[in-house]
């Protein structure tokens, strides 16, 4: 078993089946962050709901240890790959078989990295470990809660930082969308789903899904920018 993970088939069986729990988990992510349209009590429900569930929290370590597998598996297989392909082979696949996600998975990937590092220190780092004035408890419905709508609202919506954190937000969430153009399809392919048919198929819904992930994202910071004080 150890000889073939450390295989390439392995890994990228590997990396398709962590890439696949990180696409569930996106939709997750997305859904319960859209709660910030519908105000500071259904967000901070939500996010309450998120923090105190014991399935959720058994989760969170699974969750980040599958972001770190996949993001090792990916280097490795780009190193690799690098070093595999002749220089010549690599102008022609860019020119005429391959997509611009495909060709720059590695590039798109660092930045949803580099984007969820900025992520987690603003807001997930603040809520579980350091704290936040910004977080002190309101009450919703009869049940005392941190406002994280504070805190996620306020970030965008602050008179300095506030424009220039939207935009890489923006920029992340558009980063994550091609970077899921390819990834999406290519994940199942790899566990088998690889003719044509379903090339096709999986293609149009990997497109699908980029739009309403990138575009969910997107809307966010944008709608916090212009109504969130008006909320």
């Amino acid at each position: 078993m150890s000889g073939f993970m450390s295989s390439s088939i392995g890994k990228k069986l590997f990396m398709s089946i962590t890439g696949l729990f990180l696409i569930v988990f996106l939709l997750v992510h997305l859904t319960a962050n859209l709660a910030l349209l519908l105000g500071p009590d259904a967000f901070n429900v939500v996010s309450h709901f998120m923090g105190t569930n014991p399935l959720i929290q058994v989760m969170q370590p699974a969750l980040a240890l599958g972001f770190v597998l996949h993001i090792a598996y990916a280097s490795i297989l780009t190193l690799q790959n690098q070093k595999a392909r002749p220089e010549g082979y690599a102008r022609v696949e860019n020119g005429h078989q391959s997509s611009f996600a495909s060709r720059n998975m590695y590039v798109l990937g660092s930045v949803v990295f580099s984007f969820l590092v900025i992520h987690i220190i603003n807001f997930f780092w603040k809520i579980k470990v350091t704290g936040s004035p910004l977080l002190n408890e309101v009450e919703v419905d009869g049940v005392m809660m941190e406002n994280a709508y504070s805190l996620v609202a306020g970030l965008f919506t602050d008179p300095q930082l506030g424009l220039v954190y939207s935009l890489l937000y923006i920029i992340g969430a558009l980063g994550l969308g091609f970077h899921l153009t390819h990834g999406f399809w290519s994940a199942f392919q790899t566990i088998g789903f690889s003719n044509k048919l379903w090339r096709t198929r999986l293609t149009f819904v990997s497109y699908i899904y980029a739009i309403i992930i990138a575009g969910g994202f997107s809307i966010i910071p944008i709608f916090l920018m212009l109504f969130a004080n008006n909320q």
